[in-house]
């Protein structure tokens, strides 16, 4: 199972810091990639690219103009849409569902308020927790919960970077 972390409604000035963050918790804790959409942000993207050029790993980061066309097209191939937001089903009981689908996945994270066809497209809207906090910490919580820890265990092997084999 592939796992990609799409970043919803980037804004270049805005949500620069905020945006790379998500994209560093999605590498070390182990999703394939990032996407972003938004506004379009090369810069952005020659971050992420340095940080797996400097640290390793195989981690990918692209842009899309058109999530919802993306998100479609993905889930016509047979994969997942899980959406992380306060307002969906527990953590535990969707990420447990989503292992037994076996499916390949997209977690879409938001800069921004996101549209109703979010909701309405998403396989899984998962709540990490009903209460306001970080789109970067729910993230992190729930690559955790469907790794089962793995990615932790032994600290993960980011092999061809400069800095990976760093103490």
């Amino acid at each position: 199972m592939v796992l990609w972390v799409l970043r919803y409604g980037h804004r270049k000035f805005r949500d620069n810091r905020a945006s790379m963050h998500v994209a560093l918790v999605a590498r070390a804790f182990g999703a394939e990639g990032i996407i972003f959409s938004g506004e379009k942000d090369g810069q952005l993207i020659a971050r992420v690219k340095k940080v797996v050029k400097e640290w390793g790993g195989n981690f990918e980061a692209k842009y899309i103009e058109d999530w919802e066309k993306f998100v479609k097209e993905f889930k016509e191939k047979g994969g997942c849409f899980v959406h992380l937001t306060m307002y969906g089903k527990g953590l535990q009981e969707s990420v447990e569902k989503l292992r037994d689908a076996g499916k390949d996945c997209i977690v879409m994270v938001g800069s921004q308020k996101v549209p109703p066809e979010c909701y309405e497209l998403a396989d899984f809207n998962v709540s990490v927790t009903a209460q306001p906090h970080s789109e970067i910490a729910a993230l992190a919580v729930f690559l955790d919960h469907y790794y089962g820890g793995e990615e932790l265990a032994g600290r993960p092997e980011f092999s061809h970077g400069k800095k990976s084999k760093c103490v």
